[in-house]
């Protein structure tokens, strides 16, 4: 399928691995040329020189923490004009509601709402301008299922949801189209962190606890990089013109839910 985007330009914020870059790598198959956002210089660029070799598309990297001020700023600089944003930020750390202070809500709203509202609001604009845009927030399954151990991740990520549902509506009618992605466990970093985090409460192995996990999923597995970076590239394609403020989930059928 033609996405029909070829020669477009994309922000993929969090894509030197994992999810974001999984993302990046579909937008790059498509021929979108890439602004690629990672805090670790070494694996940003190892991951942009890999998209170059293998898509021949020009990929600009800004290594930058962009949930704070300082490095949204350098992001925003190097992705003017862009067509497409996909924002993406790590999840907070697991724990009982118990152990959460103000300050804690407050750095999870930073990464997981605050910061990608920023984005849109930077960079929305000008893509309603041109008349063409799409925008991808990736948030979590835990929008639709909430997690009992991500409290600090349900808040964050339904409040972003709130937002997304009243703005992509209001721009829509400009050619922007904006969605949502809620993954449920795929085969990143952030999956082992969650293994090893069930494994010690539980005094089970990685493994066992992975193998745990895997059984509450239909599908039998976590998901990839590569499936969910797919889907992505669908959601900013010239075929996704009617889908507006909708959220896609992708967890293996993992959530029991009609709707």
């Amino acid at each position: 399928m033609d996405l029909g985007i070829s020669g477009k330009r994309a922000l993929v914020c969090a894509s030197s691995k994992g999810l974001g870059l999984g993302c990046a790598e579909a937008l790059a198959e498509a021929g979108v040329n890439l602004v690629m956002n990672a805090r670790g210089a070494g694996a940003l660029e190892a991951s942009a020189q890999a998209i170059r070799d293998r898509y021949g598309v020009d990929v600009a990297t800004v290594a930058a923490d962009v949930t704070t001020p300082e490095g949204q700023k350098q992001v925003l600089d190097a992705a003017q004009g862009v067509d497409i944003l996909v924002t993406n930020a790590g999840g907070p750390p697991p724990g009982m509601w118990t152990d959460w202070d103000r300050e804690d809500f407050i750095k999870a709203l930073d990464a997981n709402m605050l910061t990608p509202i920023a984005l849109i609001k930077a960079l929305v604009p000008g893509m309603m301008e041109r008349g063409w845009g799409r925008v991808v927030n990736i948030t979590s399954v835990s929008v639709k299922s909430p997690i009992p151990v991500l409290g600090l991740s349900n808040a964050a990520r339904a409040g972003l949801t709130g937002y997304v549902a009243g703005t992509a509506r209001q721009v829509a009618g400009q050619g922007v189209i904006m969605n949502n992605l809620q993954p449920g466990i795929h085969a990143t970093d952030r999956a082992v962190s969650l293994d090893d985090g069930a494994a010690k409460a539980q005094g089970i192995t990685a493994e066992e606890a992975k193998v745990q996990r895997c059984a509450t999923i239909p599908a039998g597995r976590y998901g990839t990089r590569q499936e969910f970076g797919a889907t992505c590239a669908f959601l900013c394609s010239q075929h996704a013109g009617f889908m507006v403020g909708q959220n896609i989930l992708l967890d293996g059928g993992a959530t029991n839910t009609t709707m």
